[in-house]
């Protein structure tokens, strides 16, 4: 059974783009291999997408290399060296959905709309992140190997 996830709209989190639909995917291990829908992953994007407090919010949690961004959290783990720690499928599954790896994760799936708790009417039936915006999270990240 997965744990509940509370909806980003719940932290004042703007809504998705209109027809932002999951995309199918599989699950080996504990990994997503192929991207996403076929896309290829912009870290530049990635990294603004992390950055956003408005849509992903990242950082409410995690904390980055870069100390210059202001008010990192620090609930999950850091995202310096992400890119040595986990493969690029490693990484695309806990974004997906992270209680597959751990039914405890405290943190969001960005990629699923079923079995969430507390869902804002604007985000029901959406993933908070596109398969597009999914794939340049994984550039990004994947890229922090130091």
């Amino acid at each position: 059974m997965r744990a509940p996830v509370a909806a980003f709209a719940l932290l004042g989190l703007a809504g998705p783009t209109a027809g932002q639909e999951v995309v199918p995917h599989v699950v080996v291990g504990d990994a997503v291999a192929a991207p996403l829908g076929g896309q290829i992953g912009v870290a530049e994007r990635g990294a603004r997408i992390i950055r956003n407090r408005e849509t992903a919010n990242c950082l409410i949690c995690h904390s980055l290399p870069d100390r210059s961004e202001p008010f990192m959290g620090e609930v999950g783990p850091p995202l310096a060296r992400v890119g040595s720690r986990l493969t690029p499928g490693q990484i695309r599954l806990r974004l997906i959905d992270p209680t597959v790896v751990n039914a405890e994760a405290v943190m969001p799936a960005y990629h699923r709309v079923t079995g969430l708790a507390h869902v804002d009417e604007r985000w029901r039936g959406r993933p908070v992140l596109s398969a597009q915006e999914i794939e340049d999270v994984v550039a990004y990240l994947s890229a922090l190997k130091e």
